[in-house]
């Protein structure tokens, strides 16, 4: 490949849709936590939990995507060095963690949504 060429995933158009389909998933399940808290606890703290679920999820794909993105080349060599024969890379940890920020926010806002009644 020359460099003027432009590799076909170093677009944003890929990891764009994997964060949108995965925020769809969050809020179908987020609206699904909020009506099944709904009928235990009440509106208002249905939606305060099903909120702060989905801030831990966004918490834990931001910080493990960051994780892969400063630790992942040297992961990949260590497994290298040590013929681990793990198929583990920092691009699929980086692709398992926009799609676990994605649903996390789909959550917070399908719970933010929910509050609209109130």
């Amino acid at each position: 490949m020359r460099s003027t060429d432009v590799a076909p995933t170093t677009g944003l158009a890929a990891p764009a849709r994997r964060f949108a389909t995965a925020a769809v998933a969050g809020v179908a399940v987020g609206f699904l936590a909020v009506v099944g808290l709904a009928f235990d606890a009440g509106l208002r703290s249905a939606t305060e939990t099903t909120f702060a679920l989905g801030a831990l999820a966004l918490g834990f794909g931001v910080l493990g995507w960051s994780g892969s993105v400063m630790a992942g080349r040297g992961i990949e060599n260590m497994q290298r060095y040590m013929d681990s024969g793990s198929d583990w890379t920092e691009a699929d940890s980086r692709r398992a963690m926009t799609r676990v920020s994605g649903f996390g926010v789909g959550v917070m806002l399908a719970a933010a949504l929910a509050t609209a009644p109130l």
